[in-house]
């Protein structure tokens, strides 16, 4: 195959239309083969073709493809819950499973693609032994205090000793259960750090590993893990919300960071307990695609998708996600109401609009060594996270990007629409 002149020539001769066959994503799945990680993004928290999509793959690739983890951009203690129910542990029922989804935005993950997609998960599983369930996990560091308090409630199951000296450790982040305040005082020295004594107790529960899990096989290597990836995120989260204030560390890079460790230490506990340790992850293109190809570059940002690639290199396969128009779950404010938002038409100097104009609706779209270079030369690219600002777009949205390099390969969808959160209803 010859190069192509041009970006909207390369899409014409190289994208494959989506139609809504079985061999839709034939393609990717031959991509995905020796991979470790397969990484398919979003270019909106809100849009439901999106979660549809990277549910449809993620199923192919755990039936034909190996996989045995899902990995999402929620909270660790939060996910783990849905990890509990779709191994058969609990009683909980699917919906049930997303019940500690409660800060915003609830809709991210409370919503009813994300409900069939564990609901199958949870049947799938039923026919493996433990040892090969396939696991859904979190890998976010939002949440402090919840961490710190699972931290010490496994310590009391199982070293009522080591418990106490959690609890005099984890004191030092105070009972306030702001993590931004904490952030603030313990910034403008109006408090103590608790840096020490968080990075100490995981010292303390990584040295004891050995002892706590040595009788009881799978079970309490899970036990363990989740405590020990508890710990980890209260030592990260200090460090996030004390830095939030502070001028020295970009916080974007000390969370993305977050997410990479987290990803690497999932797929070494997965072959641990028995698993192949391969991971299909969910996350938002800012956090997917290579940063070094968009203009983070120039503020100093990295991302998870740089992170994989420079520790696996061709082991990693990002997929990105992009769309024309259509409508949005997200809210206008922080802490706003899910409202569902029209997107405006992508701008005419964007990838969006170029995909639009190729005229195939929807398409994947491989961006390997033959038509990577035609992709290359940087254009706008939209992104839209849990606010969308349509009055203040451009600034708001769009970003330089090179998508050849940015990602390995996309998936383009025309026109969406917005997912409808489980719990309340969308405002008009």
């Amino acid at each position: 195959m010859s190069t192509p002149l041009t970006p909207f020539l390369g899409v014409r001769e190289v994208a494959s239309r989506l139609t809504g066959s079985a061999g839709d994503y034939d393609r990717l799945l031959e991509m995905a083969r020796a991979k470790r990680y397969v990484l398919l993004s979003e270019a909106t928290h809100g849009t439901r073709e999106f979660y549809q999509t990277r549910a449809d793959i993620t199923r192919q690739l755990i039936m034909l493809g190996g996989f045995d983890a899902v990995a999402i951009e929620g909270d660790w203690p939060d996910v783990w819950r849905i990890n509990r129910y779709v191994q058969g542990e609990g009683t909980d029922t699917a919906a049930e499973a997303l019940g500690d989804f409660q800060r915003f935005p609830e809709w991210m993950w409370r919503n009813p693609e994300m409900l069939d997609f564990i609901t199958w998960l949870h049947q799938h599983n039923t026919a493996l032994v433990a040892s090969k369930r396939v696991g859904v996990y979190g890998l976010d560091l939002y949440s402090l205090y919840r961490s710190a308090e699972a931290v010490i409630e496994y310590l009391q199951k199982t070293d009522p000793e080591q418990a106490a000296v959690a609890r005099m450790h984890y004191a030092a982040l105070d009972h306030v259960r702001e993590p931004m305040t904490y952030g603030y005082e313990a910034a403008a020295g109006l408090r103590l750090p608790a840096q020490r004594e968080v990075i100490e107790q995981l010292r303390r529960l990584r040295a004891s590993e050995a002892s706590l899990i040595e009788q009881d096989g799978i079970a309490a290597i899970d036990s363990h893990f989740f405590a020990e990836q508890n710990a980890i995120v209260v030592v990260n989260a200090e460090a996030y919300y004390r830095e939030s204030f502070g001028h020295r560390v970009n916080t974007w890079n000390l969370r993305d960071a977050h997410m990479a460790q987290t990803l690497f230490g999932l797929a070494a506990y997965r072959q641990r307990r028995g698993g192949d340790g391969r991971i299909v992850v969910w996350a938002h293109n800012s956090h997917v695609g290579d940063a070094r190809a968009t203009e983070s570059v120039s503020r100093h940002e990295w991302n998870l998708g740089q992170l994989v690639r420079e520790q696996v290199g061709g082991a990693a396969l990002l997929v990105g996600f992009t769309t024309y128009t259509g409508h949005v779950c997200a809210a206008s404010e922080w802490g706003g109401e899910a409202e569902r938002k029209w997107v405006r038409p992508a701008r005419p100097d964007s990838w969006e609009h170029l995909f639009h104009s190729a005229g195939l609706d929807r398409f994947f779209l491989p961006l390997g060594d033959t038509v990577a270079d035609v992709f290359r030369e940087p254009l706008l690219e939209r992104a839209i996270g849990v606010l969308y600002l349509p009055k203040t777009e451009y600034a708001s949205h769009y970003f330089d990007a090179a998508i050849g390099a940015q990602f390995d390969a996309l998936i383009h969808l025309d026109e969406t629409s917005a997912i409808e959160p489980l719990s309340t209803a969308l405002l008009p």
